[in-house]
């Protein structure tokens, strides 16, 4: 294994067979991991993991030395992970707050590469390949000043030189050294006693956790929360996050169950009968509920779980002057939607057809449960052949049939509410925006109502709330300080054909900006709550925690993310919403009880119809949202 990192010179000059150099590639990642069941696979996407599924980038036609230096880097990555990471323990360790929990996970990444590099000469050099990469990708060498240098990452480097020895790469610039003295002052002594416990995950993490603290970004863990973690990390319940207390851990480890194997059975039983033609095209739209004017908005709207709510949580909004609620029609011409629309058809193109094979399956799975009861001893329908018998003992007897009879199906609403984050630009953004486009068609034929709603901030950095604190001296612990944009791209009694093009508005260059969560639920779930149907579910799609400059930079870090956590305990707990989310390359299981985290855009469809559908299959809470399982 040593020499893993020196002999690719031999074939790097011309062309090669790329197989044998997948072959392995696949062989020693499998090694590395300790585990012959890992499945690799070679592609043109984003390098990523799931499971034991790694994706690493395909091998050009010429490849050179650095080229199969940094793809063996990303899986001898990928693959210490799988051997030498323990999610429960990294869950239950992990602290509040963005910036906190990214360098509590770039240090955890920076601990198993460091194990690896220590053991493996040939590995060391290829991570040291990847990072090189990595940092010139990011552009690190013409940075200049601490405040655009990341301290996760840079941090990250510290603890890989402490462990191994080795050097941050050249194209890590200036970012190490600018961040070297804050981070060695407070936590000097931390960084030393690391190597010490770098086989003991939980330990260590210990360690990281005192040093967040000396750097005041996150709580130290005292002796009693550690000792909690010890029984949990026993248990074969899911770890919960170091602020819940035992009682809510005890009551999710009677609500879970196995849910993804009975997924994995029931797609393996639909795809044996698998549709053809999945694409649902706009013809077959019924022209039902084109009258129905009615809005939530003429209801009168009964008493929501939050009346008074942000008082009660010490969540403060320094002004609601700016705020907008607005609908994508009023955000964009008609000429620029229609634009906007053919550029998002254009870019999904080639997922169109797998995900209307998804939207299908979900599909036949509602109509059957509105078609699952059958009237016997007809004159006419179809032949009931368990009634042959009786023709053949008496041929005087007449034949019998049967007709399927439709059964109530419980009236129900979704609402998708999409992240519209700056983080969710490119491809993330782009998939969001077609499955929710083509649920909203599934569920509509299937008698579904569906909303679809998008949250933002009109402006980076605060905009004219920030503004007006400025002019009016900069009072202390102002609360959320920036202008919230939600937008409605389509109500739940639009019809989805008068709605589609208002997608494309996803695709409009400025419009993602920052993202403030908690109260972006509070507006989905009280649209949401003065509707009649008896069923409401809400499904939330994000790619992280809630960021926003201008909050966070005059409140404590963890403000927006702890307003989050009361939100969804309260849905979950007090309120008739049933509430479930999809992470986007972000761990969202932390905050939601009915949850799953995919790591790649491309993910998004399959989860999301597997999502509704485990949904629709079970009994409804009964005037509780709280889930019964974690996805």
């Amino acid at each position: 294994m040593a020499g893993r990192g020196d002999n690719s010179k031999a074939k790097a000059g011309g062309g090669v067979d790329t197989e044998p150099l997948r072959r392995a590639i696949t062989g020693c990642v499998r090694s590395i991991a300790g585990d012959p069941q890992v499945e690799v696979a070679f592609a043109n996407d984003r390098p990523g993991i799931a499971g034991e599924r790694i994706r690493l980038p395909d091998i050009s036609k010429r490849p050179t030395a650095h080229e199969l230096a940094v793809t063996r880097g990303l899986g001898d990555s990928m693959a210490l992970r799988i051997a030498c990471h323990d999610q429960k323990v990294h869950a239950s360790m992990a602290p509040q707050g963005t910036d906190a929990r990214a360098i509590f996970d770039a240090v955890e990444q920076a601990r198993v590469e460091s194990l690896g590099s220590l053991r493996m000469p040939g590995v060391a050099s290829n991570i040291h390949s990847m990072n090189t990469e990595k940092y010139a990708k990011a552009n690190f060498s013409t940075i200049s000043r601490q405040e655009d240098a990341p301290i996760q990452e840079a941090v990250a480097m510290l603890v890989r030189e402490k462990l191994t020895g080795q050097k941050a790469p050249e194209s890590a610039g200036k970012v190490l050294d600018l961040w070297r003295p804050f981070i060695e002052d407070k936590a000097g002594a931390d960084l030393d006693n690391l190597s010490t416990v770098i086989e003991d995950q939980q330990a260590f993490s210990r360690v990281i956790r005192h040093m967040l603290s000396a750097m005041e970004m996150a709580e130290d863990m005292g002796d009693d929360q550690e000792q909690s973690e010890d029984e949990q990390s026993t248990d074969e319940e899911q770890p919960r996050s170091g602020e819940q207390d035992q009682e809510s851990a005890e009551d999710e480890a009677g609500q879970e169950s196995a849910p993804a194997e009975e997924s994995e059975a029931s797609q393996e039983q639909l795809d044996d009968g698998e549709m053809d033609g999945a694409e649902i095209s706009e013809e077959e739209m019924s022209d039902e509920g084109d009258d129905d004017s009615e809005t939530p908005g003429e209801m009168r709207r009964p008493a929501t779980p939050f009346d008074d709510f942000n008082e009660k949580v010490d969540y403060k909004i320094f002004t609601q002057e700016f705020d907008e609620e607005i609908t994508a029609e009023e955000l964009c011409d008609e000429a620029e939607l229609d634009r906007l629309r053919a550029f998002l058809d254009k870019q999904l193109a080639h997922l169109q057809g797998a995900v209307g094979r998804l939207a299908n399956r979900l599909q036949r799975r509602l109509m059957a449960q509105q078609n699952r009861s059958w009237d016997f001893d007809l004159e006419e329908g179809y032949l009931d052949p368990a009634r042959l018998t009786r023709l053949i003992i008496d041929p005087m007897q007449p034949l019998s049939f049967k007709k399927e009879k439709d059964t109530k199906f419980r009236d129900t609403v979704v609402t998708l509410v999409i992240d519209n984050s700056g983080s969710m630009r490119g491809r993330p953004i782009t998939v969001a925006a077609s499955c929710a486009d083509i649920l909203a068609r599934t569920l509509e034929r299937c008698g579904v109502k569906v909303e679809i709603l998008g949250f933002t901030t009109k402006a980076w950095k605060g905009g004219q709330s920030r503004e007006k604190w400025l002019a009016g001296g900069k009072p202390p612990a102002p609360g959320r300080l920036n202008d919230l944009r939600h937008i409605i791209y389509k109500s739940a009694d639009a019809p989805w054909r008068r709605s589609r093009r208002n997608l494309g508005l996803m695709m409009r260059e400025g419009l993602l900006k920052e993202n403030i969560d908690g109260e972006a639920l509070m507006w989905a779930h009280n649209r949401l709550i003065g509707r009649r149907e008896q069923r409401k579910i809400l499904m939330m799609i994000s790619d992280g925690a809630p960021v926003d400059d201008s909050t966070l930079s005059v409140n404590p870090g963890n403000y927006l993310e702890r307003h989050l956590r009361a939100v969804i305990e309260q849905i979950e707990t007090k309120s008739p919403v049933e509430l479930l989310a999809i992470g986007i390359g972000h761990d969202v299981t932390r905050y939601y009880r009915r949850a799953v985290t995919i790591v790649d855009a491309d993910e998004l469809a399959g989860a999301m119809t597997e999502q509704l559908a485990s949904l629709f299959e079970e009994k409804p809470s009964g005037g509780s949202g709280r889930a019964r399982l974690r996805a």
